[in-house]
């Protein structure tokens, strides 16, 4: 948001060399009022629905009874816990899996520190970008 507040009020740099003030709208009249105009219609349309079809967006498996004598098979955690359950299930140990678990959150803690080199372009790190490729062909 800050970053958007800056560029309108200093402009982004024009290599055409034209004056570029003559077509700018002020930030906060325009672009505020529209933002919350669109807020109120989606969070109207978010009370509408769960008020008159509060039953749409309600996952399937709610719907079946539940059977006090067994587990159901296919539970899982929703989809932004599925890489610590990966962890966790793929180590038997209790106290290993925790720990794998937390090396796994701290390894992306501690990337930006390791990160010491200079030049930020791809064209020096043929690794990564083979790694970025490897990526991208897998998905």
């Amino acid at each position: 948001a800050m970053h958007l507040l800056f560029l309108h009020e200093t402009g982004s740099s024009n290599p055409t060399g034209l004056n570029s003030n003559m077509d700018k709208v002020q930030f906060h009249t325009y672009f505020s009022y529209k933002d919350l105009f669109g807020f109120s219609i989606l969070l109207l349309a978010l009370c509408t629905l769960s008020s008159f079809f509060p039953n749409v967006l309600g996952d399937p498996d709610n719907f079946t009874p539940a059977n006090p004598l067994s587990t159901p098979p296919h539970i899982k955690p929703e989809w932004y816990f599925l890489f610590a359950y990966a962890i966790l299930r793929s180590i038997p140990n209790k106290l290993g899996g925790v720990l794998a678990l937390l090396f796994s959150i701290l390894i992306l803690l501690i990337m930006p520190i390791i990160h010491t080199s200079k030049q930020r372009a791809m064209i020096f790190r043929p690794t990564t970008k083979l790694l970025f490729w490897t990526l991208v062909a897998n998905t």
